[in-house]
């Protein structure tokens, strides 16, 4: 069966288009907000060769795929996925306004997803850098290792840029005019009049001198507020004078909006999430590892995840590090792939031991989805080894300092993020993934699990799609 073929059933299966407010998608899932769950055939969309399952959480309906999603998305696209007018609003047709938490979840998962390439293509660069710097195949004063710097610091320089055009498609304004709003933050001229003190005054009102690059939530707050700035000028505009009195009026309000306001809150927030994680880092920092090591898969089957990008993006770019995510992640993510290959080793089902390797393998790279909904889940009692080995794993990664140097995946394969300038770092990282290894296959060999039955043809739902 084609990608096509198999993008058509999904989009019938979610209600069509006229049932989709907005897609967009992550590494493996493709992500439907839409206009109600009713019209929604779930288990037609299991059933559908090529998908690895479905989770409905956070104000998203979203389809596993694998490594395969972005031909997915890019033929349902193809398909008409989207409605033009689609997004206009947030009420289901049953009348029933989306909640609060379901609400937040899916804003931030719109807003970061369609960045996360950036992330992790710089840190990508980083560690390369990091990598060949370490073993002396780089002199760190070539134009060489000068270029490859200077495009890596671009994504974290101009994140306000970024996360402004993607929240834009999120609250649903203009793109451009959005951008523009990020690029005002980190102007030169602007970070200049930081000689004349921390506070300047423009006609009478206070501007706090803040250095923007690599912010987070100042440029999320200007954002959604103007939205709402865009929507209100546009009534009171004549139709007649809209093209340049709208975008002249909307800058005028937001200029002071953002300058006096919502970028000096923004970045007292920002710095104090960042206070808070190295508290806690200072404290504890066993903690979140642990925690992440243990219950990460819990989190991705409900996508709950998401949730913990705006801090884990905050922390690189003001820190040049994080410890929320990736430290707790590389040992569960093995454990994942640990698990699996046990089930290989233990399982007399042909078919089942075929998929157990490859996603086994998989997940040890850094793609977990295969071997969590295609093996793990499926058995159940892989769960507990799991959430045992990562959570040792995450909790010797907590206790020796672990530090992950720039966004990207959490696998063997992603591996050159955790080098730095302590050698230790990434030997800890590494040692974190052979005690989480480890444990997970002695614990999930000692429990077992009830086998597929060798009669049963079990299919590799990645062979659908060619992969």
């Amino acid at each position: 069966m084609s990608t096509q073929e198999i993008a058509q059933q999904i989009l019938d299966a979610v209600g069509g288009p006229d049932n989709i407010e907005g897609l967009t998608h992550c590494v493996t899932r493709l992500r439907f907000t839409l206009v109600t769950k009713d019209r929604v055939d779930e288990e037609a969309v299991k059933a559908i060769p090529g998908v690895l399952g479905v989770v409905d959480q956070g104000g998203q309906f979203q389809v596993i795929i694998g490594q395969t999603v972005g031909a997915m998305y890019d033929a349902l696209i193809q398909l008409g996925a989207v409605r033009a007018d689609a997004g206009k609003g947030m009420v289901a047709e049953s009348g029933e306004r989306k909640g609060v938490v379901n609400r937040v979840l899916d804003t931030i998962a719109g807003i970061f997803s369609p960045i996360m390439p950036v992330i992790a293509g710089v840190g990508m660069i980083k560690a390369l850098l990091s990598i060949l710097k370490l073993f002396a195949l780089i002199d760190p004063e070539s134009q060489l290792y000068y270029f490859l710097s200077f495009i890596a610091d671009a994504g974290y320089y101009f994140l306000p840029i970024y996360l402004a055009a993607s929240a834009a498609r999120k609250f649903r304004c203009n793109m451009f005019m959005s951008m523009l709003l990020g690029a005002m933050l980190l102007h030169p001229q602007f970070s200049a009049l930081g000689e004349s003190g921390d506070i300047v005054s423009v006609i009478g009102l206070p501007v706090r001198i803040v250095t923007y690059s690599s912010s987070v939530i100042p440029i999320l707050l200007i954002i959604w507020a103007y939205s709402y700035v865009e929507r209100f000028v546009g009534k009171i505009v004549p139709s007649v004078i809209t093209f340049i009195a709208k975008p002249l009026l909307s800058l005028l309000i937001m200029a002071p909006i953002s300058f006096c306001v919502l970028g000096p809150l923004g970045s007292v927030i920002g710095d104090g999430l960042v206070s808070v994680l190295l508290s806690i880092q200072n404290v504890a920092p066993w903690v979140l590892p642990t925690v992440i090591g243990a219950f990460m898969p819990f989190l991705v089957m409900t996508g709950m995840h998401y949730s913990l990008l705006p801090a884990y993006v905050n922390s690189l770019s003001a820190l040049g590090y994080e410890t929320i995510i990736g430290p707790g992640n590389l040992p569960s993510n093995i454990a994942q792939g640990a698990a699996a290959l046990c089930v290989a080793l233990k399982t007399r089902n042909r078919d089942f031991r075929q998929l157990a390797v490859s996603s086994g393998v998989t997940a040890l790279l850094g793609v977990t989805e295969p071997a969590l909904f295609g093996v793990n889940l499926r058995l159940k009692r892989p769960l507990i080894a799991m959430a045992i080995g990562g959570g040792l794993g995450g909790l010797y990664a907590g206790v020796t300092g672990v530090l992950r140097f720039g966004g990207g995946g959490a696998g063997l394969a992603a591996i050159g993020l955790y080098v730095g300038p302590d050698p230790m770092n990434v030997i800890n990282a590494l040692i974190s993934c052979a005690i989480s290894f480890v444990i997970t296959f002695a614990v999930m060999w000692f429990i077992g699990f009830e086998d597929i039955p060798a009669e049963q043809t079990v299919d590799d739902p990645m062979e659908a799609l060619g992969a």
